[in-house]
C-alpha cells in the first residue's frame, strides 16, 4: 500500500479545480452547500489535511501540517503546493513496513485502528468526502467542471450534457 499515489492523483485535480473555481468566480471560495457545513476553501484545506495526516502515520512519521490561519485561494494553493512536494518526497520503501496501528480521533470518538482499516475505512473516505464537497459547492456556484476534471479521467465531448444524453 502506497498512499502517495492516490493522493498526488488527487491532489493534482483539486489543484485544477480550485483553479477554474478561482478564474471563475473567487466569491465561490466561501459558498458552502449548507450552513452548517464548511466552506469551499476550508473543505478543500481539511481535504489536503488529511493526505498528511493520512500519509504520516503509515509512513511511520509524525503528522506535519502547512495550513494557513486564514481561507484564501493564495493560502490554499500554498498549503496544496507545500503537501504535494512533502508527500512526493516519501520513499515508497517507507510504506512497506509491517503493519502499524494507528490511533486517531474522528470527531470526538477516538480511534485505534491497523494502518489498512485506517487508511482504506477511515482515511480515503474522509479525504474524499472533503474533496468531493470542493467539487459539489463548485458545481452548485456554477463552476463549469464536470466528471472529467473529478478524477481526470472521463472524456466528454464538448457541450454534453446527460440531460440530452
Amino acid at each position: 500500500m502506497v498512499p502517495t499515489k492516490l493522493f498526488l492523483h488527487y491532489l493534482a485535480r483539486l489543484k485544477q479545480l480550485l483553479l477554474v473555481a478561482e478564474r471563475f468566480d473567487a466569491d465561490v471560495g466561501t459558498a458552502r452547500l449548507h450552513p452548517t457545513m464548511f466552506p469551499l476553501l476550508q473543505q478543500a484545506r481539511t481535504a489536503i489535511g488529511f493526505t498528511l495526516r493520512s500519509t504520516c502515520p503509515l509512513a511511520g512519521r509524525e503528522i506535519v501540517s502547512f495550513g494557513a490561519d486564514h481561507d484564501s485561494f493564495a493560502s490554499v494553493h500554498a498549503q496544496l503546493d507545500a503537501a504535494v512536494a512533502y508527500l512526493a518526497a516519501i520513499p515508497d520503501e517507507d510504506f512497506l513496513v509491517a503493519a502499524r496501528p494507528v490511533a486517531t480521533t474522528a470527531g470526538f470518538a477516538g480511534l485505534a485502528l491497523d494502518s489498512e482499516e485506517y487508511f482504506l475505512l477511515y482515511a480515503v473516505p474522509n479525504f474524499f468526502f472533503h474533496y468531493s464537497m470542493v467539487y459539489a459547492i463548485a458545481r452548485q456556484a456554477g463552476v463549469p467542471i464536470g466528471k472529467a476534471d473529478f478524477d481526470g479521467f472521463h472524456q466528454y465531448p464538448p457541450c454534453f450534457s446527460f440531460d440530452s444524453a
